[in-house]
C-alpha cells in the first residue's frame, strides 16, 4: 500500500529548478527539508498556539495533537495534499459560549468531538456522493453568513475580557501586527500574527521594568494591581514531561452551540484542497472526501484526550507558495518539531504567559478576519446581496448570531449566539427557497466555485479554461 512516505530527489536537492515546484511525492536535502518543516512550525504558531490558550485548553497537548493529526492527515491522503493541521480559530467562539454558559474544559472537548465526528461523516458522504451533497445543503449564501457569524460572535470576547486588562499594550500590538501583515514581504508577512506575540511580549516585559504594575482586571476579571507579563509559571515547569489529558463530557447545549462549526471546518478544507491542486498542477477533486475525513478523524482523537480540534491552515499554503516546496516530507518534519514540543512543559508555559494586553490586540485582528473570510466567499462565489432570497436568512442570521440574541424553548432547553444563528440561515435560506418565485431561485455558484471545482461533470484531468 502507497502511504506517500517515498519522495524523489529535486534536481539538485538545494533549491527548486527554475519555473519548477517542488511536487509532494519530492523533496529536496533532508537538512533543507528539516528546515522547511522548521518553518511551517513557525508559520502556524501565531494562530495556532493562540486558539488552545483563547479556549482555555493546555498548549502542549494543543501543539503535540496537532503533530499527531499532521500524520493522520498525510498518511490517509497518501501523501498527495501536503498540509500541517492546527488548532482551529472556528471554535474559540464556540469555547467562549460553553464556558459563559458554566461548561468545563470537558464539555467543551466533548462539544468539539461530536464535531469532529460529523466531519468524518460528511466526508464519506462526499466521497460516496460527490461534493454536491454539500452544495444542495450549503451553497455560497449559506456558508459565508455562517463563517461570519461565527467570527463576529467573538467581538465581546476581546472587548470585555483581553483588551481591559492592559488597553495601550493591546493598542500597540494590533498596530504592530497591522503593519507587519501589510508592509512585510514573504514569509515574513505570513507569520505576522508570531512577530505580533514576540513584540507584545517584549513590550509587556518592558512596561513592567519601567512603570510597575498596572491597575486593571486581571484574567480573572478581578480588578487589581498585578504584572503585565507574568513568567513565575515558566520557572516552575519541567522541560520534558507530558501535558495533562482529560476525557470529554457531553451535553447537548453544548453540542448544539459547537455544531454549526463543521461548515466552516468543510469550507476550509475545500479551500485547501483546491489551493494545492492549482498550486501543484495536480487535480485533487477526487481527495476532498478523504480529506475532511481525516481532519474530522485527527479531530475526534485530539478532543478524546482534552486536546482542542485541527483544521487545515492557510499560512502554510503562503509558505508553500512563497518557497515552491510541496514537499509532504517538509511536513513529516513540521509533525516531528510539533511532537517534541508537546514533551516540553516549559514551552507551554511561556505560550500560556502571553499576557490579556497583548491577546487583546491579536484578537481583534483574529476574530475580524475570521468574520470577513465569510465576505470572502460570498465575493469569490459572486453571490448577490440585492437578491432577497440571498440577503433576508443571511441579515437575520448575522445578527442573532452576533448579538447572541436567545431563543428559549423550556426551563431547560434554549438555543442562542451561533446556534441559533446559523439554524435561522440555514432553515430560512431553504424555506424561503421553497415558496420564492422563480426569477429569484437562479442557479447558485457552488460552494467552492473561486476556491474549489468539484463534480462539474469535467475529466479531472482535462486542461481547465482561465477565467
Amino acid at each position: 500500500m502507497d502511504l506517500g512516505v517515498r519522495w524523489k530527489l529535486h534536481g539538485d536537492g538545494r533549491t527548486p529548478a527554475p519555473g519548477a515546484v517542488v511536487r509532494p511525492d519530492e523533496r529536496l536535502s533532508w537538512p533543507r527539508t528539516v528546515g522547511l518543516g522548521a518553518q511551517h512550525v513557525v508559520a502556524m504558531f501565531g494562530a495556532s498556539f493562540v486558539a488552545p490558550v483563547l479556549m482555555g485548553l493546555d498548549p502542549n497537548l494543543a501543539i503535540m495533537m496537532s503533530g499527531v493529526a499532521t500524520v493522520i492527515f498525510l498518511l490517509a491522503t497518501r501523501g498527495r495534499v501536503p498540509s500541517y493541521l492546527g488548532c482551529s480559530l472556528s471554535f474559540v467562539g464556540v469555547a467562549a459560549v460553553i464556558r459563559a454558559q458554566g461548561g468545563t474544559s470537558a464539555t467543551v472537548t466533548g462539544a468539539v468531538l461530536v464535531v469532529g465526528a460529523v466531519l468524518f461523516l460528511v466526508g464519506l458522504a462526499v466521497q460516496r456522493f460527490g461534493a454536491r451533497i454539500i452544495h444542495a445543503a450549503m451553497p455560497p449564501i449559506v456558508t459565508g453568513a455562517v463563517v461570519m457569524l461565527i467570527g463576529f460572535n467573538l467581538a465581546p470576547v476581546t472587548a470585555s475580557t483581553y483588551w481591559p486588562q492592559d488597553q495601550w499594550t493591546a493598542l500597540l500590538v494590533m498596530l504592530f501586527t497591522g503593519l507587519a501583515v501589510v508592509c512585510l514581504r514573504g514569509f515574513w508577512s505570513r507569520v505576522a500574527i508570531f512577530l505580533g506575540l514576540v513584540f507584545g511580549y517584549g513590550l509587556s516585559w518592558a512596561s513592567d521594568r519601567i512603570f510597575g504594575k498596572i491597575h486593571s482586571v486581571d484574567a480573572s476579571g478581578k480588578l487589581t494591581d498585578h504584572w503585565r507579563l507574568d513568567l513565575s509559571g515558566v520557572s516552575k515547569a519541567d522541560w520534558i514531561g507530558l501535558p495533562s489529558f482529560h476525557g470529554p463530557t457531553f451535553q447537548w447545549s453544548a453540542i448544539l452551540v459547537a455544531l454549526p462549526v463543521v461548515i466552516a471546518l468543510v469550507a476550509e478544507n475545500a479551500g485547501h484542497v483546491k489551493a494545492v491542486g492549482e498550486m501543484t498542477g495536480d487535480p485533487l477533486d477526487d481527495k476532498l472526501g478523504t480529506a475532511i475525513s481525516a481532519d474530522g478523524v485527527a479531530s475526534v482523537l485530539s478532543t478524546a484526550v482534552g486536546g482542542p480540534p485541527n483544521t487545515t491552515y492557510s499560512e502554510n499554503i503562503g509558505v508553500m507558495a512563497a518557497t515552491r516546496v510541496y514537499s509532504t516530507a517538509a511536513y513529516w518534519a513540521a509533525a516531528g518539531f510539533a511532537l517534541l514540543f508537546g514533551v516540553c512543559p516549559k514551552f507551554g508555559a511561556v505560550v500560556a504567559a502571553i499576557p490579556g494586553g497583548v491577546l487583546g490586540g491579536i484578537t481583534v485582528i483574529l476574530y475580524g478576519m475570521i468574520g470577513l473570510l465569510g465576505a470572502q466567499i460570498w465575493l469569490n462565489a459572486k453571490v448577490d446581496l440585492r437578491n432577497p432570497l440571498n440577503l433576508v436568512p443571511a441579515a437575520a442570521g448575522i445578527i442573532i448570531g452576533v448579538g447572541n440574541v436567545t431563543m428559549k424553548f423550556t426551563d431547560t432547553f434554549s438555543l442562542s449566539g451561533i446556534a441559533l444563528g446559523t439554524l435561522v440561515v440555514i432553515t430560512g435560506y431553504h424555506a424561503l427557497r421553497a415558496f420564492a418565485p422563480a426569477h429569484l431561485k437562479k442557479q447558485e455558484p457552488l460552494l467552492d466555485e473561486g476556491t474549489s471545482s468539484y463534480d462539474t461533470g469535467a475529466d479531472p484531468a482535462a486542461p481547465r479554461a482561465e477565467s
